[in-house]
């Protein structure tokens, strides 16, 4: 395993077994220098167990087959563990028979908490924690959750902790807009990863940036619309609903923003806690069509037309007796709808962004069959329209441009989640050139290793400029671009002119926080950490007061869509400490069961998804879990209601709830049940 001169100057106080941050520009080699610190460890330390962390899962396989086995499996036990394989069920047994972990951070922070003997295990099970993407380490995360626990033991002069090493190319600044803020958030970050020293190469003769082969930045701005019909027409059909709700005397942002979208969730909520319908649905369509405008800034006018139109055949299916209010909405949409589509097919008021894209798109494949490229788009909505922009452009296919779309795992309201199983697949199809084209949201930012990518474009976003640094650093062939693509004068291209001065900020801090003397910087670290320790504890306390507010017995759940009060707090229970099922036999009453079935990828412990449930009103509730031999419902708390002896609240989350929740019996239940099973049988 060679190494560079500047990987070789960061490692060296790791290899003395002190706790550090690497700070190294993206492609300069920090995964490499890190797996040489944890052979080193290996080789060197008595029972060592190293275990690598990530934030995404398909950084987990990419790490294992790139890096920790090619060089370690022929002299140490390496696994690959995380949330698509059957490993995580015996956690602990794997941790035990191997030297080297690599696996998501939760799959290790459920470990530590868990009762089961197979899936527990202790901080102290390891001597090496590598923290892939340190700069996490903040606020409620799973990497600070998890270095809570070191920390509070740390402070406790608790033995045998694992040494940390932390790997990141931006710490960013933490929105600081003072140079004084930015210092304190690298010193927090420092303090949560219980840091020596942040390590950086003082020499510059063999400069990282140089050789991580930094793109060229370029600014494609575009005018906005001379005219706009069909965006005009959207906000005239949003007024006709404000007026129907009497709101004309009201002052609201500017349709198609982020702020009014703020707005909207508020009035949303209002209305489920005053039992506002007329309010309630108002709302809803509204950030529909406030959603339909946000397409329409980022993609096609036909993709904002069918995504109103998809939402307004799916809730015609629901809402079989539709109430005046909604009835009003659908004839709003009926009577323009054939309008909307007209204007939505009318190419001469096309989104100038796309004529741009496609320009930027045909200078980087016309001339190379090898190009690769990555646009980054804020939603899954616009990477899937961007997909199909493109596989309909025969311009663009000319160039033999092989497109795919990248998104999370998670489940979303507005479109397909992606299983882990097809990012991987995308993600080797592109690594081999099967692809050449990926529109990814912010899931491709952080980590993807295709040192090839040349061309990479980030599509009018507003991030920050953590993120901003990340993306750039997909682009490392020679002579590679960056690309920020916006509207002249919009907030978008304000805010990367920010984070590229954030960026210069981020810098000057961590050299001061490097120059700082160690007795200053040792100072500084500990006191962070009992003040963190102190606002954790006050927070928990906070946490366990809200959770003792009422009693379940006291609280009442009422659907949000029709407000028909369905469930007692004491009906629920936990599973997996995750899940949120109702053991009521008499809830099945409340509801419908879907023909659909769930998918869900891996395979469960105990456990298999059912249908989807949903009020006899067509609310959304959540779906069935078929637990062992049984079948009872998961119930989202966000689709409720919930009655306090005080006041009526909108449910928004589970961990928020004013009332304890005790876990799943499944001996009890079958117990309680048995005779009502037996019946159902009969």
């Amino acid at each position: 395993m060679e190494l560079r001169d500047y990987q070789w100057e960061v490692i060296k106080p790791a290899l003395e077994g002190k706790n550090i941050i690497i700070w190294l520009p993206t492609g300069s080699g920090k995964t490499r220098a890190a797996l040489y610190v944890a052979m080193r460890h290996l080789e060197t330390k008595m029972n060592a167990k190293v275990a690598m962390i990530v934030n995404k899962v398909h950084l987990v396989h990419q790490h294992y087959e790139k890096e920790f086995k090619p060089f370690l499996q022929d002299r140490f036990k390496v696994i690959e563990i995380s949330g698509d394989n059957e490993e995580k069920c015996f956690f602990a047994n794997f941790v035990k028979k191997n030297d080297v972990i690599i696996c998501t951070a939760q799959i290790l922070q459920n470990a530590l908490i868990h009762e089961s003997e197979e899936k527990y295990v202790k901080l102290t099970d390891f001597t090496l924690l590598i923290i892939d993407e340190c700069h996490h380490t903040h606020k409620d995360g799973v990497y600070n959750r998890l270095m809570e626990s070191y920390i509070e033991k740390n402070i406790s002069k608790e033995r045998n902790l694992p040494q940390i090493l932390g790997l990141t190319a931006s710490p960013g600044t933490g929105r600081a807009n003072s140079f004084e803020k930015a210092v304190d958030h690298i010193l927090q970050i420092c303090a949560n990863l219980d840091t020596w020293k942040i390590m950086s190469p003082k020499n510059q003769t063999s400069d990282p940036v140089a050789i991580s082969k930094q793109p060229k930045k370029q600014y494609d701005l575009v005018s906005e619309r001379t005219q706009d019909p069909f965006g005009n027409k959207l906000k005239e059909l949003m007024r006709r609903i404000h007026d129907y709700l009497d709101k004309t005397n009201c002052v609201y942002p500017e349709f198609g923003t982020q702020t009014y979208e703020q707005k909207i969730v508020e009035l949303e909520k209002e209305g489920t806690e005053e039992f506002n319908k007329k309010k309630r649905t108002c709302a809803l369509h509204l950030r529909k069509y406030n959603d339909s405008l946000f397409t329409h800034d980022t993609v096609r006018m036909i993709d904002a037309f069918q995504l109103l139109d998809s939402f307004y055949k799916q809730e015609k299916a629901i809402r079989t007796l539709p109430d005046p209010t909604e009835h009003l909405l659908f004839q709003l949409f009926d009577d323009n709808c054939a309008k909307l589509l007209e204007l939505a097919e009318d190419v001469r008021f096309e989104n100038p962004k796309l004529s741009r894209l496609e320009e930027i798109l045909k200078d980087h494949f016309q001339f190379s069959s090898e190009s690769r490229g990555i646009i980054f788009t804020r939603t899954r909505q616009s990477t899937h329209n961007l997909h199909d922009w493109i596989v309909a452009n025969k311009a663009l296919q000319n160039f033999g441009i092989n497109a795919a779309s990248l998104t999370g795992a998670g489940h979303s309201n507005q479109t397909k989640h992606m299983t882990q199983n097809k990012q991987q697949e995308v993600i080797q199809s592109f690594r081999k050139g099967h692809l050449n084209l990926i529109i990814s949201t912010s899931v491709a930012e952080e980590g993807l290793d295709i040192p090839q990518c040349n061309i990479v474009v980030r599509y009018g976003l507003m991030t920050n400029e953590t993120a901003m640094i990340q993306a750039r650093g997909r682009a490392r062939a020679e002579e590679s671009c960056y690309s920020f693509l916006a509207k002249k004068g919009s907030k978008e291209m304000r805010r990367e002119i920010t984070n590229e001065s954030l960026e210069d900020l981020m810098k000057r801090a961590i050299k001061h926080v490097q120059n700082m003397t160690e007795r200053e910087y040792e100072q500084k670290v500990k006191e962070l950490q009992k003040q963190s320790l102190i606002e954790r504890k006050v927070k928990n306390q906070k946490k366990t007061e809200l959770k003792n507010l009422f009693n379940p017995d006291d609280v009442l759940l009422h659907c949000k869509g029709c407000d028909a009060a369905v469930a007692w707090g004491s009906d629920f229970r936990t599973v997996e400490r995750t899940h949120h099922v109702n053991v009521n036999p008499n809830f099945k009453y409340y509801y419908q069961v879907s023909s659909d079935r769930v998918v869900i990828e891996r395979q469960m412990q105990d456990w298999s998804p059912g249908r989807y449930i949903r009020c006899n009103c067509g609310q959304e509730w959540g779906y069935e879990m078929i637990y062992k031999n049984v079948t009872i419902p998961i119930i989202s708390i966000k689709y409720f209601a919930l009655q306090t002896p005080e006041s009526r609240i909108a449910g928004k989350k589970w961990k928020d709830v004013p009332f304890s929740v005790k876990e799943f019996s499944y001996s009890q239940y079958c117990l309680e049940n048995l005779d009502l099973m037996e019946d159902d049988d009969d």
